[in-house]
């Protein structure tokens, strides 16, 4: 689906009815890589419109040179929730760089953002992350792969195994051709945000933060952290889980995202 933003074509996907869930990837893919793990998670629980948006110059979404920063992407995804889900309360989750846009949205809308989900967050900035260590290697890459794919293949999963390898091929590679690089570059140029999300005060919803303890992008410091923003977060930090954690332990992440949508009904039941 495509609906048009400030001039600028935004392609998503959509999927169920019910309560809107806002769900962004993370960079140098797109919307295929969230869905393929979320999906799965909301198939055993109805309920729930998914919005997969492609993120400005990845996917489907053009970077014209008017996006020169994260603030305008945010803005773009701010006239989205206007067209597509109005003045309706929705979820927000994202992914890696994703999750930075997702608190941006839960800073600027908390009376309409009534739950946050972040999965390997990254922030405004990073430290103490570890060096990549493959903790589990016991897949045959030889023939599956070209060169390119195969080395974002070994420095993205630390659990490489035929089922993450098939994860790879079906949600991850075929969006990296996609990625305009030098539109990211500008955009990721000015990257930190006008209005800070950790400035804000206290966010009131139930929030979700998961981290890996081997996570070599995000790391797990940063994340960890976040629950002194969030009053209402679940925090959980996996071992055996980099920064393709959502791909790692997908049951582990069923359990947690679950978690998280009971406590989000739950507390807007409670208001109702």
């Amino acid at each position: 689906m495509e609906t048009t933003v400030s001039g600028v074509p935004l392609h998503y996907a959509e999927h169920g009815s019910g309560t809107p869930v806002l769900a962004l990837h993370g960079a140098g893919v797109d919307h295929r890589e969230i869905a393929g793990a979320l999906e799965p998670i909301f198939d055993d629980v109805p309920g729930y419109r998914r919005l997969y948006p492609d993120l400005p110059g990845m996917g489907r979404t053009p970077a014209p040179e008017t996006i020169t920063s994260n603030d305008d992407v945010v803005d773009l995804l701010l006239g989205l929730i206007a067209s597509t889900i109005g003045d309706e309360p929705f979820l927000v989750m994202g992914q890696s760089y994703g999750g930075y846009l997702a608190r941006a949205i839960a800073h600027l809308r908390p009376d309409q953002a009534v739950g946050l989900a972040l999965i390997c967050p990254v922030g405004p900035q990073t430290r103490d992350v570890p060096e990549h260590e493959v903790l589990v290697s016991s897949v045959d890459l030889t023939g599956a792969l070209d060169s390119d794919l195969e080395a974002t293949y070994r420095s993205y999963f630390v659990v490489q195994t035929p089922e993450t390898l098939r994860r790879f091929q079906e949600y991850v590679a075929p969006a990296t051709s996609l990625a305009d690089e030098s539109s990211l570059m500008r955009i990721f140029s000015h990257w930190v945000l006008r209005d800070r999300p950790e400035a804000a005060k206290a966010y009131p919803h139930p929030v979700l933060v998961v981290a890996g303890r081997q996570d070599a992008t995000a790391g797990h410091t940063g994340p960890s952290e976040l629950i002194l923003h969030y009053p209402r977060a679940t925090l959980a930090v996996l071992d055996r889980a980099g920064h393709a954690l959502i791909h790692e332990h997908p049951n582990i992440a069923q359990a947690l995202v679950t978690d998280w949508l009971m406590r989000v009904r739950e507390t807007s039941d409670g208001k109702s």
